[in-house]
């Protein structure tokens, strides 16, 4: 498990600066911040989790890491002004273990809802040369019991929730989830705020993808909604509007140095525009955003990772 935690340092923006054991995510503290309407949002390690709160139950929007989960249903509780809560329905944004950590203890009381790809990807596991490292089947207890292909509403505390499959983008297994009344959209690993977001190639995703549903979003955004991001602070239109110009000017900047010839190498060394200076200071740099653009839009195979340096003693 902390071989697991630490290799997490490539891919978790939240906690990049940590060491990622048990020991360490037992001090982390879990959050509650008010949404709108009945929803609120959990910050810790990892993944953002969305919590809809009301007369039906709890309902949340991926589950960080195991070792949080005492902490997440502390914070559950208070938000459903009782005891430590177990949510009825958990929806997984995708299958990365940093949205999905605590599936195997909340889903033996409650139901797990996703995309088929991510049940299909947290029972197989993956040895992935992106992360530098093997991630093992999920336990039963882990995988979800209803999935979809394209999407699903669930009637819950007064309102539709809808979830909708994005294809092709940050894996193949992305899904986003509006809270219609309270008009909340979260978003998962398809927004990161003003930060790169990690592709997972190996996953099915692809930049182009990317681009695509987030234009889809903005083309269907509603007026005043607020954004939960997988990574980052509650948003809205604007800020999304900001990212998806970053990945616009990503994917112009490097097909046009491919269409030049231009080496990975080349392309690394030569950089983003200096406008997106600031967003290399988050969990993923320059030289590791332009690597998986350049993957992405070559065909090119992900580079294996390096593994993260032991903390010194």
């Amino acid at each position: 498990m902390k071989k697991l935690l630490l290799s997490a340092l490539l891919v978790l923006p939240d906690v990049a600066s940590a060491q990622l054991d048990e020991a360490s995510l037992a001090k982390v503290p879990v959050k509650s911040i008010p949404v709108a309407g009945n929803v609120h949002m959990l910050e810790g390690a990892g993944g953002n989790i969305g919590v809809s709160v009301g007369p039906d139950g709890v309902l949340i929007v991926d589950d960080q890491f195991a070792p949080l989960v005492p902490k997440i249903r502390a914070a559950l509780g208070k938000l459903a002004k009782g005891k430590e809560k177990t949510p009825e329905f958990i929806l997984n944004t995708h299958w990365h273990f940093d949205h999905t950590g605590g599936n195997a203890a909340f889903g033996r009381d409650g139901t797990i809802v996703a995309h088929k790809h991510v049940r299909t990807r947290l029972m197989n596991g993956l040895e992935s040369a992106a992360l530098g490292m093997k991630i093992p089947p999920a336990p039963k207890e882990a995988l979800p019991v209803i999935t979809y292909d394209q999407g699903i509403s669930i009637f819950f505390n007064g309102e539709e929730v809808q979830v909708t499959h994005l294809p092709t983008g940050h894996t193949d297994g992305d899904s986003m989830v509006y809270f219609t009344n309270s008009n909340v959209l979260h978003m998962g690993d398809q927004f990161t705020g003003e930060k790169y977001p990690f592709i997972d190639l190996e996953s099915g995703g692809s930049l182009e993808g990317y681009l695509r549903n987030v234009e889809r979003v903005l083309q269907t955004l509603p007026a005043g909604v607020k954004i939960i991001p997988g990574h980052g602070a509650i948003s809205g239109r604007q800020e999304l509007e900001t990212f998806a110009q970053m990945l616009r000017d990503t994917v112009d900047l490097v097909k046009g140095k491919l269409a030049a010839g231009k080496t990975l190498e080349q392309v690394k060394a030569e950089g983003m525009p200096e406008k997106y200076k600031s967003w290399g200071e988050g969990f993923l740099k320059h030289e590791q955003w332009l690597t998986i653009a350049y993957n992405s839009l070559s065909g090119q195979k992900p580079e294996p990772a390096k593994k993260p340096e032991e903390p010194k003693k």
